[in-house]
């Protein structure tokens, strides 16, 4: 059976802002690769090659990095969705690209390979019109739930009232489809969130008794939709490197675990690492640094002296400079962290750490859990950051300043008995 396959990659992720404020959600870097290509290695590992990309946010990023997908051992193609107005919407452009049966992922989840095997093989058995991965939760009522007969889907529930879910099955969004969901596509009407959902297509299909089966997976999965998700899966991914020294490490340095080091960089004296790490291109690290395990840091980093870090990414092109001390963070691309600069991990009575997500506050389910930096953040020196903290890009932290609460875009934050806050144009 030859596949191809489609991954959605049009929205901006404004659950990950500020992160996103600069770059697409499924560009942004884990374990030294953008997530989206963790799925495209995926797919390609498992013999599907032809791929096309559903873009519009920052899409030139996206093209830029991929290009035609040669240098990454695929052919890859792309399509500009003009509406982001739903995932029914976006499989739909992707008709004059697909022959017969094709495969549909998300590009902000990042899959185990075995996983992929595991559904092609399973739609390879049965005479199927459309295969829908399913997983099971605690709470489904946050999620598309499925009623299931014998593997078949009978009814699918969007966001179910708590103890009204048919089951506790869930949607993953990864299907296997052929050409008929392209003809249900065209039929489907906009839901009340105005939007073309799938699952509203799937229900025709079930009504008009084309055979829809589920596929029940306890295999690893993971949605990177909110900035701690960007830590987890970081951490997942750097326990699978092996060490590789492509850089210089000195005399006097202390490698423990594994480490990737690659072209250019230096681990000066006095480093002492507990790996798992991943270090980019040219970086300057130490002298004297403590680095923790699951730590990533993208092209032309450098770390100065005395400066740990811990369990977190630090992005290309980024300057934390001596005496701070970064954990459990998210630091964007080109800020500059000043001398002293220190990160809260850990709320005071070990509760775990909330962050505000869409105005709204969200516990992340962390006990630990520092700040999310955007691009271009600039930090005094000796100022602190409370946990769950999120700073806007392009915006500037004065010099002994306590951060309590988020900081949006363009911001500078001064002290002066209290806080002071004002537009970079307004300076």
């Amino acid at each position: 059976m030859l596949l191809k396959a489609i991954i959605l990659s049009a929205g901006e992720g404004t659950r990950m802002r500020p992160l996103t404020l600069t770059k697409p959600k499924t560009m942004l870097p884990v374990a030294g690769k953008p997530i989206i290509q963790y799925n495209i290695e995926a797919l390609k590992d498992s013999g599907i090659t032809d791929i096309l990309l559903i873009v519009k946010y920052k899409e030139e990023m996206v093209k830029d990095y991929f290009k035609d997908g040669n240098d990454f051992g695929v052919n890859i193609s792309y399509k500009t969705q003009e509406e982001l107005v739903g995932t029914a919407n976006a499989i739909g452009y992707g008709q004059d690209f697909v022959d017969d049966t094709f495969i549909v992922l998300n590009g902000d989840i990042i899959l185990d390979n075995e996983l992929l095997t595991d559904i092609i093989k399973e739609y390879s058995k049965f005479k199927v019109d459309t295969l829908m991965v399913l997983t099971e939760v605690e709470n489904p009522s946050n999620f598309g739930v499925v009623e299931i007969e014998n593997d078949l889907i009978k009814n699918i529930v969007e966001k179910p009232k708590k103890g009204e879910a048919p089951s506790n099955l869930v949607n993953t969004g990864i299907y296997i489809f052929n050409r008929d969901i392209f003809s249900k596509i065209a039929k489907t009407n906009k839901s009340s969130r105005g939007e073309y959902e799938i699952t509203d297509s799937l229900s025709m299909q079930i009504q008009d008794n084309k055979v829809v089966r589920g596929f029940k997976t306890d295999k690893k999965w993971i949605d990177v939709g909110r900035p701690w998700e960007l830590i987890e899966i970081n951490e997942l991914l750097l326990s699978r490197i092996k060490t590789n020294i492509k850089g210089k490490i000195e005399n006097g340095a202390h490698i423990h675990g594994e480490i990737f080091l690659d072209e250019g960089s230096i681990i000066r004296s006095g480093v002492y690492i507990e790996g798992s790490v991943y270090i980019g291109k040219n970086c300057d690290i130490g002298p004297n640094c403590y680095i923790r395990g699951n730590s990533y840091f993208g092209d032309n980093v450098n770390v100065g002296n005395a400066v740990e870090i811990k369990n977190s990414l630090i992005m290309e092109n980024t300057n934390i400079n001596h005496l701070s001390y970064v954990g459990d963070s998210v630091i964007g691309s080109n800020c500059n962290i000043a001398a002293g600069t220190n990160v809260a991990n850990l709320r005071f009575d070990n509760d775990t750490v909330k962050t505000t997500i869409k105005n709204q506050k969200i516990d992340s389910g962390r006990r630990k859990f520092g700040t999310i930096l955007g691009d271009s953040v600039q930090t005094g020196i000796n100022s602190s950051f409370s946990p769950g903290v999120k700073v806007g890009h392009n915006s500037s932290i004065g010099s002994d300043v306590l951060l309590y609460n988020d900081v949006d875009h363009n911001k500078v934050v001064l002290v002066k008995q209290k806080h002071i806050i004002f537009d970079k144009e307004e300076k």
